[in-house]
């Protein structure tokens, strides 16, 4: 984000920031006040059409508990069009603006989730995530989604541009064919990256490694399960390898059983890995190591993930989960992933993720309270320690 500053000053023209400066500045201006001003936040994944979820399914103690009971309530509630469900999405949609969420990278199955995007104050991120353990034509299932999408998508040229960039993603290792993750990375179009849920659970680990395990169980139980499948006898970074899936760009979502070697091939494949702590202790998937991720040199991004596995979509919430689960990394890195690397991992570093020159001036403020210390270590602190929801503001000076 760039070092810090005190009595800073940003000029603005026509919705873009055109200088950076501090202390005295000529001509009329806006003062905001005793506030910390930082680029908007991204949240680098989430599932807004879940929303609906919210307080309907409780933390597990593992993580196919956790799934099994996810699925009976999305199989019994509402569908995707009820006014109800939009409702929730479009109140989580509010909070996120309201919180200093400027642009979010949402995982949708049934595109439901974009309209109400498309209408809120967000930038959005389309992914449109397909699985399938068992498919009888990978390659249709991705021309499918992918055609399902461009329909959707086809006249946002002419919209107010919440909607910035989409593609065609596969869930996880544990749900989606390896022939099908091979098709979807063989053909993903972008302009968004590929981005996928892996080592989300040790229930995961042990089924790439022997075929057996509460996911094998739960496959079966589905129907899906087939006796065809070759189990890899790998971990989830080579068995994304082998398919095609781990490429310059990938996000790799939670990463919470990934071993130092692992990040390393992460690092080395110059791919991202989004972690989203709170969600992952609430499914039953583990405790992620944020210090290893920080010290294998692997680009950190973070999301939220949904309203199903956590109960607030704030980004100062998920900042505050990892203050308290690694605080020997600087507060600045916790923010930098906040910001300018959730906002490259998007393939929108150009616009969002700084204040400098050039990039939009879509920016959030934190009211600092009295007696804070004046060093900008000391306001970097407070950011990423629990910022409550009413010290948030939002400085949105888009073009008209």
């Amino acid at each position: 984000m760039g070092a810090p500053m005190r009595d800073g000053w940003v000029s603005v023209t026509d919705g873009r920031v055109t200088a950076v400066g501090q202390g005295p500045v000529a001509g009329p201006v806006q003062d905001l006040g005793d506030v910390a001003l930082l680029p908007g936040l991204v949240n680098a994944h989430t599932h807004v059409e879940l929303s609906w979820m919210a307080g309907l399914v409780p933390e597990a103690g593992s993580m196919d508990e956790w799934i099994r009971t996810l699925m009976h309530v999305r199989r019994t509630g509402p569908a995707g069009g009820d006014a109800e469900v939009v409702a929730t999405m479009t109140r989580a949609a509010l909070d996120m603006d309201a919180t200093g969420t400027v642009l979010v990278g949402d995982i949708s199955n049934s595109l439901a989730s974009v309209p109400v995007l498309e209408r809120s104050q967000l930038e959005t991120v389309v992914f449109h995530e397909i699985l399938g353990f068992n498919p009888v034509d990978p390659l249709g299932m991705v021309r499918d989604a992918r055609r399902r999408l461009n329909e959707l998508v086809a006249d946002w040229p002419a919209r107010a541009n919440q909607l910035r960039a989409h593609s065609v993603v596969g869930h996880a290792p544990y749900s989606t064919a390896p022939a099908l993750l091979a098709e979807i990375a063989a053909r993903h179009e972008g302009p968004a990256p590929l981005t996928v849920h892996v080592a989300e659970s040790a229930e995961e680990i042990e089924f790439l490694h022997t075929g057996r395990g509460p996911f094998r169980t739960m496959l079966e139980t589905l129907g899906v399960w087939s006796g065809t499948w070759d189990v890899p006898r790998c971990g989830p970074v080579d068995y994304l390898k082998r398919v095609g899936y781990l490429r310059p760009g990938t996000l790799l979502v939670h990463c919470v059983h990934l071993t130092v070697g692992e990040l390393d091939a992460v690092r080395d494949a110059d791919a991202v890995v989004v972690t989203c702590p709170r969600s992952n202790v609430w499914v039953g998937g583990g405790v992620p190591p944020v210090s290893r991720f920080y010290g294998a040199g692997v680009p950190v991004a973070i999301g939220t993930d949904s309203l199903a596995s956590t109960d607030s979509l704030s980004m100062f919430d998920e900042l505050a989960a990892l203050r308290r689960l690694a605080p020997e990394v600087d507060a600045a890195r916790l923010l930098e992933s906040a910001t300018r690397i959730g906002a490259e991992a998007l393939g929108l570093g150009h616009d969002y993720g700084a204040i400098a020159a050039g990039r939009l001036a879509r920016l959030a403020t934190v009211a600092l309270p009295a007696g804070i210390g004046s060093r900008a270590e000391d306001v970097e602190e407070y950011l990423v320690s629990g910022v409550p929801a009413a010290a948030i503001g939002r400085v949105d000076l888009r073009a008209a």
